[in-house]
C-alpha cells in the first residue's frame, strides 16, 4: 500500500485560501517522506487565525500555492491514495488551488479517515482528535503536518486490524 495523507490549513472561507499544508507519505507501512509548509493564500487577509494560530505575518513572505506545489506534488504522485480527515475538505482545497494555479490534479483518488474510523473501529464521534485519542495518537489539531501524520497512522493502524478495501471509504 503506497499513499499520501495530506493536511490543510486555510485562511478564509475560500476554498482556494490554503495557508498551510502537511503531507505524509507512507510506502509499504513505512513513512517515506513528511513535508509542511506555510503558503501566502491569494488575498491578504487570514479569518481563522483564532483556530491554526497562522496569521499573516506568518505567511506574508510565503510562496504561493503554485510554487508550493511545483516542489510538493511529487510526495503525492504514483499512490493509491490521498488520505485525509473529512477528505471532501482537503480534496476541495486541492481541486481549488491546483485549478487557481494552473496545476494538474493528482490522479489518485481520495480516502476519508472519518470513514476509515468509522467502519474499522465504530468511533463516534469522529472528529480527527476523537480518533486520535482513541488510537492513542499525539496530535496538535490544526497543526497541518501532524493533522496529516495522524491521518497517516489512522490508515496504518486500520490495515493492521484488517482494513484492506480503500474502495468502501473513497471520497466522491
Amino acid at each position: 500500500m503506497k499513499f499520501t495523507a495530506i493536511d490543510f490549513e486555510t485562511a478564509d472561507t475560500g476554498a482556494d485560501s490554503a495557508c498551510a499544508v502537511g503531507l505524509v507519505r507512507v510506502e509499504d507501512g513505512k513513512v517515506v517522506a513528511r513535508e509542511h509548509r506555510l503558503i501566502r493564500p491569494p488575498r491578504p487577509w487570514i479569518l481563522y487565525t483564532h483556530i491554526h494560530g497562522i496569521a499573516w505575518k506568518h505567511v506574508a513572505s510565503q510562496p504561493g500555492f503554485g510554487k508550493t506545489w511545483d516542489a510538493l506534488r511529487d510526495l503525492c504522485e504514483g499512490v493509491d491514495f490521498l488520505a485525509a480527515h473529512n477528505a471532501s475538505f482537503d480534496k476541495r482545497v486541492l481541486a481549488a488551488c491546483t485549478a487557481g494555479t494552473g496545476h494538474r490534479m493528482p490522479s489518485a483518488p481520495f480516502v476519508c479517515t472519518v470513514q476509515v474510523a468509522r467502519k474499522t473501529w465504530n468511533v463516534r464521534p469522529t472528529k480527527l482528535p476523537d480518533v486520535a485519542r482513541h488510537l492513542g495518537l499525539k496530535l496538535k489539531h490544526h497543526e497541518a503536518l501532524s493533522d496529516a501524520q495522524a491521518c497517516a497512522d489512522i490508515v496504518l493502524a486500520a490495515a493492521l486490524d484488517g482494513w484492506t478495501s480503500p474502495a468502501s471509504v473513497l471520497s466522491r
